[in-house]
């Protein structure tokens, strides 16, 4: 199958761009936990962080992109996680300058890092708890480089949903999260309340991919306001129409579809 030009540039433009670090998640995570951190039951405080970030990232639209979103502020920006595991400055900067698999990092990001979220997590990490209770010999053979621990170079959440995804939107899953958690049972359930957080959390989830979404679609909407290029003034709005539709409904098209 031929590439069509776009399609050409877009994957050319990716293969050039160099991966980098981004702490933008990193602050806002820091500075949300730094708030909230002991107000909320686990599942939900890791809920509202989500849509603290769903919230208040940078969002992107490329040049000639249709299908919207970025996990990061710019293409190609990886996220660190903290809350996880807690990178040192030494990580950062071996990152940036080892030969093979860099990301760069720039110097002032490494600073930032070391000022405003090495000292609040250290100590609280998830590594950083773990590794405190395990045994000796478990922390021998790590050390040893028998295995290594997956959070420590990647996030969770390598997964897809199947083709539920297709059938039903967020709406749809918060309206099946509410017959849940009205068919607790409190009297007779001792798992009851910690089930109702879990449920909790899944509807705040829901809510803050819409947020998201809406974000794009604000974002969209602004950059044709402001487009002389009457092809791309069109795209512009379809996707704005697009991520007003999904995740929020199910998708009707292979376009909207492909951005859910």
């Amino acid at each position: 199958m031929t590439m069509t030009p776009r399609v050409q540039r877009l994957r050319d433009e990716s293969f050039r761009a160099r991966p980098a670090i981004s702490i933008e998640r990193a602050l806002l995570t820091t500075a949300f936990y730094k708030a909230e951190a002991g107000m909320h039951s686990t599942p939900v405080l890791r809920a509202l962080n989500y849509k603290y970030l769903c919230t208040h990232k940078r969002i992107y639209i490329g040049a000639e992109e249709l299908i919207v979103g970025e996990r990061g502020p710019v293409p190609k920006a990886v996220s660190t996680f903290p809350e996880l595991t807690c990178h040192t400055a030494e990580d950062l900067a071996i990152l940036n300058e080892r030969p093979m698999a860099s990301f760069r990092v720039a110097p002032a990001d490494i600073e930032t890092y070391a000022e405003e979220v090495i000292p609040y997590w250290q100590g609280r990490s998830m590594r950083d708890r773990v590794f405190a209770k395990v045994p000796d010999d478990w922390r021998a053979a790590y050390e040893a480089g028998l295995f290594t621990e997956f959070m420590e170079q990647r996030a969770p959440g390598h997964t897809a949903l199947d083709g539920l995804i297709y059938r039903k939107g967020m709406r749809d899953l918060q309206a099946d999260i509410q017959v849940a958690m009205n068919a607790l049972d409190y009297l007779e359930d001792p798992d009851a309340t910690a089930k109702s957080q879990a449920l909790e959390a899944m509807a705040i989830a829901c809510q803050a991919t819409i947020i998201f979404a809406e974000r794009h679609a604000d974002l969209a909407e602004e950059m044709a306001s402001t487009c002389s290029d009457e092809v791309r003034r069109r795209e512009l709005r379809r996707i704005a129409a697009v991520c007003r539709r999904v995740p929020a409904q199910k998708p009707r098209d292979f376009w909207e579809a492909l951005q859910m």
